[in-house]
Protein backbone atom coordinates (compact mmCIF):
# COMPACT_ATOMS: atom_id res chain seq x y z
CA UNK A 1 0.00 0.00 0.00
CA UNK A 2 1.31 3.43 -0.70
CA UNK A 3 0.50 6.05 1.68
CA UNK A 4 -2.46 7.16 -0.02
CA UNK A 5 -4.43 4.30 0.79
CA UNK A 6 -3.98 2.87 -2.73
CA UNK A 7 -2.79 -0.56 -4.02
CA UNK A 8 0.88 -0.30 -5.24
CA UNK A 9 1.12 -1.18 -9.27
CA UNK A 10 2.81 -3.80 -10.42
CA UNK A 11 6.06 -2.44 -12.67
CA UNK A 12 5.61 -2.35 -16.32
CA UNK A 13 5.53 -5.17 -18.15
CA UNK A 14 4.77 -7.67 -15.12
CA UNK A 15 0.75 -8.27 -14.96
CA UNK A 16 -0.92 -7.58 -12.01
CA UNK A 17 -2.39 -9.94 -9.61
CA UNK A 18 -5.92 -10.60 -9.74
CA UNK A 19 -7.86 -9.55 -6.16
CA UNK A 20 -10.77 -9.78 -5.20
CA UNK A 21 -12.78 -6.89 -4.55
CA UNK A 22 -16.26 -8.16 -3.59
CA UNK A 23 -18.69 -11.05 -3.75
CA UNK A 24 -21.75 -10.65 -3.05
CA UNK A 25 -25.63 -12.46 -4.04
CA UNK A 26 -28.33 -10.39 -5.17
CA UNK A 27 -30.57 -8.63 -3.07
CA UNK A 28 -32.70 -10.88 -0.39
CA UNK A 29 -35.82 -8.54 -0.82
CA UNK A 30 -37.59 -11.92 -2.63
CA UNK A 31 -36.92 -13.59 0.36
CA UNK A 32 -39.71 -11.87 2.55
CA UNK A 33 -42.43 -13.83 1.03
CA UNK A 34 -40.79 -16.78 2.06
CA UNK A 35 -40.13 -15.81 5.33
CA UNK A 36 -43.91 -14.79 5.73
CA UNK A 37 -45.01 -18.26 4.46
CA UNK A 38 -42.48 -20.05 6.94
CA UNK A 39 -43.77 -18.32 9.89
CA UNK A 40 -47.79 -18.67 8.82
CA UNK A 41 -46.71 -22.39 7.74
CA UNK A 42 -45.24 -22.50 11.06
CA UNK A 43 -47.81 -21.37 13.16
CA UNK A 44 -51.11 -23.27 11.34
CA UNK A 45 -48.93 -26.56 11.64
CA UNK A 46 -48.44 -26.02 15.73
CA UNK A 47 -52.70 -24.46 16.16
CA UNK A 48 -53.99 -27.21 13.73
CA UNK A 49 -51.43 -30.73 14.93
CA UNK A 50 -54.03 -32.39 17.48
CA UNK A 51 -56.81 -29.85 16.49
CA UNK A 52 -58.73 -31.60 13.11
CA UNK A 53 -61.37 -33.27 12.94
CA UNK A 54 -61.98 -36.88 13.53
CA UNK A 55 -63.00 -38.54 10.12
CA UNK A 56 -59.51 -39.93 9.74
CA UNK A 57 -57.40 -41.66 12.31
CA UNK A 58 -55.64 -39.15 14.79
CA UNK A 59 -51.90 -40.18 14.42
CA UNK A 60 -52.84 -40.11 10.45
CA UNK A 61 -54.56 -36.66 10.28
CA UNK A 62 -51.03 -34.97 12.02
CA UNK A 63 -48.81 -36.75 9.51
CA UNK A 64 -51.17 -35.90 6.63
CA UNK A 65 -50.67 -32.42 8.14
CA UNK A 66 -46.94 -32.51 8.74
CA UNK A 67 -46.18 -33.57 5.15
CA UNK A 68 -48.35 -31.14 3.31
CA UNK A 69 -46.64 -28.36 5.64
CA UNK A 70 -43.40 -29.97 4.57
CA UNK A 71 -44.46 -29.62 1.26
CA UNK A 72 -45.59 -26.32 1.28
CA UNK A 73 -42.10 -24.99 3.03
CA UNK A 74 -40.03 -27.11 0.51
CA UNK A 75 -41.37 -25.22 -2.50
CA UNK A 76 -42.11 -21.72 -1.22
CA UNK A 77 -39.35 -21.89 1.37
CA UNK A 78 -36.29 -23.71 0.66
CA UNK A 79 -36.47 -23.78 -2.97
CA UNK A 80 -36.48 -19.62 -3.33
CA UNK A 81 -34.07 -19.49 -0.97
CA UNK A 82 -31.47 -22.52 -2.87
CA UNK A 83 -32.60 -20.15 -6.02
CA UNK A 84 -30.84 -17.37 -4.45
CA UNK A 85 -27.79 -18.58 -2.91
CA UNK A 86 -27.05 -20.01 -5.77
CA UNK A 87 -26.14 -16.88 -7.91
CA UNK A 88 -23.35 -15.06 -7.14
CA UNK A 89 -21.68 -11.78 -8.08
CA UNK A 90 -18.02 -11.61 -8.11
CA UNK A 91 -15.52 -8.41 -9.15
CA UNK A 92 -12.18 -8.91 -8.98
CA UNK A 93 -9.28 -6.26 -10.02
CA UNK A 94 -9.43 -8.08 -13.40
CA UNK A 95 -13.44 -8.86 -14.23
CA UNK A 96 -16.82 -9.35 -13.24
CA UNK A 97 -17.79 -12.79 -12.40
CA UNK A 98 -21.81 -13.78 -12.36
CA UNK A 99 -22.23 -17.90 -11.47
CA UNK A 100 -25.30 -19.01 -11.63
CA UNK A 101 -26.46 -22.02 -10.89
CA UNK A 102 -26.84 -25.88 -8.35
CA UNK A 103 -25.81 -28.74 -10.37
CA UNK A 104 -24.81 -27.59 -13.27
CA UNK A 105 -23.02 -23.87 -12.83
CA UNK A 106 -22.79 -21.37 -15.72
CA UNK A 107 -20.16 -18.31 -15.47
CA UNK A 108 -20.29 -15.44 -17.25
CA UNK A 109 -16.85 -12.95 -17.53
CA UNK A 110 -16.15 -9.76 -18.61
CA UNK A 111 -13.20 -8.27 -18.37
CA UNK A 112 -12.27 -4.59 -16.83
CA UNK A 113 -9.53 -3.86 -19.13
CA UNK A 114 -12.01 -4.03 -22.39
CA UNK A 115 -13.83 -1.17 -21.25
CA UNK A 116 -17.32 -1.61 -21.40
CA UNK A 117 -20.66 1.01 -20.32
CA UNK A 118 -22.07 0.44 -17.29
CA UNK A 119 -25.71 1.35 -17.07
CA UNK A 120 -28.21 0.85 -14.05
CA UNK A 121 -31.94 0.25 -13.94
CA UNK A 122 -33.96 0.90 -11.00
CA UNK A 123 -37.88 0.68 -10.09
CA UNK A 124 -39.54 2.58 -7.34
CA UNK A 125 -39.39 -1.43 -5.23
CA UNK A 126 -35.78 -0.98 -6.01
CA UNK A 127 -35.02 2.44 -5.36
CA UNK A 128 -36.88 1.42 -1.40
CA UNK A 129 -33.97 -0.69 -0.65
CA UNK A 130 -31.19 0.59 -2.29
CA UNK A 131 -31.00 -2.21 -5.23
CA UNK A 132 -31.05 -2.05 -8.74
CA UNK A 133 -29.95 -3.47 -12.23
CA UNK A 134 -26.36 -2.85 -13.79
CA UNK A 135 -26.25 -3.77 -17.49
CA UNK A 136 -22.26 -4.10 -18.26
CA UNK A 137 -22.05 -3.55 -22.10
CA UNK A 138 -18.33 -3.61 -24.49
CA UNK A 139 -20.21 -3.46 -27.83
CA UNK A 140 -18.73 -6.62 -28.88
CA UNK A 141 -19.90 -9.16 -26.61
CA UNK A 142 -23.49 -10.05 -25.56
CA UNK A 143 -24.17 -7.77 -22.06
CA UNK A 144 -23.90 -8.68 -18.79
CA UNK A 145 -26.74 -8.42 -16.73
CA UNK A 146 -26.69 -8.02 -12.65
CA UNK A 147 -29.87 -8.26 -11.71
CA UNK A 148 -31.32 -6.95 -7.94
CA UNK A 149 -27.32 -6.13 -6.91
CA UNK A 150 -27.51 -4.64 -3.32
CA UNK A 151 -26.36 -0.98 -2.88
CA UNK A 152 -25.94 -0.50 -6.84
CA UNK A 153 -24.57 2.86 -6.49
CA UNK A 154 -21.33 1.91 -4.49
CA UNK A 155 -21.21 -1.40 -6.72
CA UNK A 156 -21.28 1.03 -9.94
CA UNK A 157 -18.65 3.08 -8.72
CA UNK A 158 -16.72 0.60 -8.43
CA UNK A 159 -17.05 -1.11 -11.29
CA UNK A 160 -15.85 2.52 -12.52
CA UNK A 161 -12.79 2.67 -11.04
CA UNK A 162 -12.14 -1.06 -11.93
CA UNK A 163 -12.61 -0.02 -15.65
CA UNK A 164 -10.43 2.92 -15.18
CA UNK A 165 -7.51 1.40 -13.68
CA UNK A 166 -7.86 -1.77 -16.00
CA UNK A 167 -7.48 0.70 -18.62
CA UNK A 168 -3.95 2.89 -17.28
CA UNK A 169 -2.85 -0.59 -16.02
CA UNK A 170 -3.15 -1.97 -20.05
CA UNK A 171 -2.45 1.57 -21.65
CA UNK A 172 1.07 1.57 -19.50
CA UNK A 173 1.63 -1.89 -20.51
CA UNK A 174 1.52 -1.37 -24.07
CA UNK A 175 3.52 1.73 -23.74
CA UNK A 176 6.32 -0.03 -22.01
CA UNK A 177 6.26 -2.89 -24.87
CA UNK A 178 6.39 -0.56 -27.73
CA UNK A 179 9.43 1.34 -26.47
CA UNK A 180 10.78 -1.77 -25.03
CA UNK A 181 10.89 -3.37 -28.78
Amino acid sequence: MSLSGRPLTPPPGVPAEERLVARFHPHARHLVWSALVLIAVAGATGYFTGNLPAPIAGWAKDWMLWAAAGAVVLLLVVVPFVTWISRRFTITTRRVIVRDGIGSRSSTEMSHARGYTITVRRGPLQRMVGAGTILLSNGVDAPLRLRDVPNVVLVQETLADQVEVGQILAHRDAQAASFGA
